[in-house]
């Protein structure tokens, strides 16, 4: 019985009794109060651990859309590349910026893989960084390229908009895309379908803003700046610069559209 007694003295301590509970338990006498407290106490309990981290247990998110096929980097890197350093990530995707390569347009689709190679070896070797600094490119058949290593699922802090690399992903369009250039349909549609997915991982809407902190003053915005950006956004809203180029920037409205359609908004 003193074990009963104590074991309830401590499920009150970590329980927070709903008022209808505590006159019920008001009204049973003294062992049967004390069972039914410690009956709650370890439903709670049981409650708080599956809540607590397991993925069976947590709600989906209500815009969730399907991922779409990705072609693994292991498809296009050399395969006596240099040994990456750890990536780095961040919380969560909170944003998306589109970009596009500045490379040629007239490719088959098929050489694709080559070309993100040698933008890799661009920026790995000109410029130095360690890694490829998209995290997906898109070719013009709309087939989708994971680019920066760190698993495509999760939020890979990348190199693609100077100042905005946190909490943000980057998805590059191959090909140069200057006024007047078409923008291959296939292309926008597989750009809409990755940033639904990736953004609805935060149920965030495509159509919608986010806050996001310059983390470099060679952004459009001072170091340490929380300005309020487009959700889906192209680079030149926090860089300044022409990408992604004035054709796929006057598409990014039905993007977004798109994506927001492909999350189940309305």
């Amino acid at each position: 019985m003193r074990r009963v007694r104590e074991r309830a003295r401590l499920a009150r301590e970590r329980v927070d009794l709903p008022r209808p509970v505590l006159l019920l338990l008001a009204c049973l006498p003294g062992l049967a109060a004390v069972l039914a407290l410690v009956l709650f106490a370890i439903g709670a309990d049981r409650t708080a651990e599956r809540a607590d981290g397991s993925a069976e247990t947590r709600p989906a998110r209500p815009h969730q859309a399907p991922r779409p096929a990705i072609v693994p980097r292991s498809r296009w890197l050399e395969k006596d590349a240099p040994p990456q350093p750890p990536a780095r990530y961040d919380d969560e995707v909170a944003a998306v910026f589109i970009h596009h390569t500045d490379s040629p347009n007239g490719y088959d689709c098929a050489d694709a893989p080559r070309i993100i190679r040698g933008l890799y070896t661009g920026q790995t070797d000109a410029k130095h960084w360690d890694d490829i600094g998209y995290n997906f490119l898109v070719d013009r058949c709309g087939t989708i390229y994971e680019g920066r290593a760190g698993g495509v699922d999760r939020a890979v802090t990348g190199a693609h908009t100077q100042g905005f690399n946190h909490r943000t992903t980057g998805i590059a369009a191959l090909g140069t895309f200057t006024a007047g250039v078409p923008v291959p349909q296939a292309m926008t549609d597989a750009i809409a379908a990755l940033a639904a997915w990736k953004l609805g991982l935060t149920d965030s809407d495509p159509r919608g803003s986010v806050r996001l902190t310059s983390s470099n003053s060679l952004s459009r915005y001072a170091a340490g700046t929380t300005v309020l950006l487009p959700t889906l956004a192209g680079h030149s809203d926090g860089y300044m610069t022409s990408c992604p180029g004035a054709a796929l920037a006057e598409r990014l409205p039905a993007i977004r559209e798109l994506a927001a359609h492909l999350q189940g908004r309305t």
